[in-house]
């Protein structure tokens, strides 16, 4: 927004002496407002316009920053507010545009008008202007911390009760306040523009804007995003879900409402292409291992005997270890086979019963933290001391002992957690996984939106793997996502890596034909530079087939399989998958590697 109301204190005393430019502008009520639209981003209709006050124009007081220095220097705090809101009035009502006004007022500010008129001449204050109460919305800055939410939770109560609504502006801008949207349950909250721009670029401004959408079903709350300046944006909020929208893209303030969006927002709210939402980055997620299958053993203290260790032994068949614990931190760990082998030795009882068993212990456990990341604990399995599979580990919470687990439940739990990162993010390419390249067909069913299905897959890459090894074979592949993203339009074309050298490609550019020409193309020259110069002298290499039968493979070569969806003909993201495998199939005996089928 443009015009942010400070902290107010009545009969506030001005920070200097000199002159008070802002106090003869309010003499001679030289302040006016503008209109910036509030948009359905379903329809494209005007929803409603914020409110942002001017200056005389050409002088230095015309901008709001300016305005608002001014106010704070001359001590007029509560008088510029008041002077804003009735100027806003007086024009809105002067004008008798349709939809709702939104209008800025600090939380003192509504307080302290509420407590000098009261209800009733409240109304009557805005009615004089001949604005209709439930067509306006108070919009609370929150610039300042509400000092006293308590009582502006009360007064926003009676407020509402006479037909005004109100909002919450800035929502996320560092200042904004969860307990404030709880407190005083406002109709609409506006989210600051931090997080919607360039919000098609960014995956975890998405990851915000959705939660925030969580939270505002939990309290029946419209959300606003402020700040929209790009089509880009404006179709990932669009198809993201969010109510309204409110920027440069949309409408710029200005002195006259608007009645009718212009053409080109318009015509991207209404467009049936889908937007390709931003991943958090091409980087691996790996999770957090907070689903470790614990046992909850009994643990024991440095002074701990021996006798008592063994009890503890015997009365736990299936234990494999215990924790050493100082308080709650533990120190080290006791393997019981490393234990029960010595203590079953002759005499051992007699001369070693009764002495204290962290003369056994590895001083220097393995402590897994329940956030470790998958990353963090692959090292464990990799590491040269391999007492940490033997022994097992400590599980702690901040520190504390929770617990202790095996080496096998940690290869598992390390395994299925990869597992499940890979169906959301390839771990070799980083691409969308199989999840994302559902959820995303879906999306397209969704919308019936017209896209092209293609399924990208090398020709003779087994041969070049088993020949080459998994290494130059990964570099192959990540070659052919480089190339891949290379050829897509990242705000139109979705590129998921399947998985090994599948690809799925979900055009919706026009020209989806011609890049996947060139990505044939382009990919059959850089392919070669991975070959050794033999083989590229000799146009292949000699390798066993899938019979073991030693043959001659030409150098790899990419096939696309294209099919043409028409998102009214198919409502499950399957049938489009098997379709563009089939065509897959067709386009690698065809000479020119891509092949496209026209459904009937």
């Amino acid at each position: 927004m443009s015009s942010i109301p400070l902290r107010l204190v009545q009969g506030s005393v001005p920070k200097n002496s000199g002159p008070r430019p802002l106090k003869a502008v309010l003499q001679n009520k030289s302040l006016y407002p503008v209109f910036q639209p509030i948009v359905k981003l379903d329809d494209g209709s005007v929803y409603a316009h914020e409110a942002l006050i001017r200056g005389p124009q050409g002088t230095a007081l015309h901008t709001p920053d300016a305005l608002l220095r001014a106010a704070d220097e001359e001590g007029l705090g509560y008088e510029f507010e008041t002077a804003c809101v009735r100027s806003t009035l007086r024009s809105w009502g002067r004008m008798q545009t349709a939809g709702r006004l939104f209008v800025n007022v600090s939380a003192e500010a509504l307080i302290t008008a509420y407590e000098g008129r009261g209800q009733q001449g409240l109304l009557e204050w805005i009615q004089d202007f001949h604005v209709t109460p439930r067509m306006l919305v108070l919009e609370i800055t929150e610039h300042e911390r509400v000092d006293n939410m308590d009582r502006l939770a009360e007064v926003v109560q009676e407020v509402r009760a006479a037909g005004l609504a109100l909002a919450l502006d800035d929502f996320g801008d560092g200042r904004s306040s969860l307990r404030l949207w709880s407190q005083i349950k406002p109709e609409v909250v506006k989210i600051d523009k931090y997080f919607t721009r360039n919000i098609s670029a960014h995956g975890d401004k998405l990851k915000t804007i959705q939660a925030l959408q969580h939270i505002a079903t939990i309290f029946g709350t419209a959300l606003v995003a402020e700040g929209i300046e790009t089509a880009e944006d404006l179709r990932v909020l669009r198809d993201v879900g969010i109510e309204y929208g409110q920027g440069y893209f949309l409408g710029r303030p200005d002195a006259v409402p608007l009645q009718w969006l212009p053409a080109l927002p318009k015509q991207v709210l209404q467009e049936r292409q889908v937007a390709v939402f931003p991943e958090l980055g091409r980087l691996s997620q790996g999770g957090h291992l907070r689903s470790l299958s614990l046992v909850r053993a009994p643990t024991v203290s440095p002074e701990t005997h021996n006798d008592t260790l063994a009890r503890i032994f015997l009365d736990n068949s299936n234990l494999h270890a215990v924790a050493v614990v100082e308080g709650e931190r533990p120190v080290g760990i006791i393997n019981r086979a490393h234990f029960m082998n010595e203590y079953s030795k002759l005499y051992y009882r007699e001369v070693w019963g009764r002495k204290p068993c962290v003369v056994h212990a590895n001083m220097e456990p393995r402590l897994i933290e329940r956030e470790h990341s998958v990353d963090e604990l692959v090292g464990i399995l990799t590491s040269q001391d391999q007492r940490y599979l033997s022994d097992g580990f400590i599980a702690t919470d901040n520190g504390r002992y929770v617990g202790i687990g095996t080496g096998d439940q940690l290869v598992r739990s390390v395994t299925e957690t990869r597992i499940e990162a890979a169906r959301h993010a390839n771990p070799l390419t980083f691409l969308p996984g199989n999840i994302p390249i559902t959820q995303h067909i879906e999306r397209l069913l969704k919308k019936q939106a017209c896209f092209v299905a293609c399924y990208a897959d090398l020709n003779h890459f087994k041969p070049y793997n088993d020949y080459y090894g998994y290494w130059r074979g990964d570099e192959m592949i990540r070659l052919l996502a480089r190339i891949a993203m290379e050829q897509c339009d990242a705000q139109r074309d979705f590129l998921g890596h399947v998985g090994g050298d599948d690809f799925i490609l979900l055009f919706q550019s026009e020209d989806w034909r011609a890049r996947c020409e060139r990505l044939v193309a382009e990919f059959g020259e850089r392919a070669r530079a991975l070959f050794d110069e033999n083989a590229r002298q000799a146009g292949g290499i000699e390798a066993e087939d899938r019979h073991g039968v030693r043959r001659f493979f030409p150098c790899t070569t990419l096939s696309i399989g294209a099919v043409v969806v028409d998102g009214h003909q198919f409502t499950r993201a399957e049938d489009v998958a098997n379709l563009a495998a089939m065509a897959k199939h067709d386009a690698k005996l065809s000479p020119t590697g891509l092949h496209e089928t026209v459904l009937a």
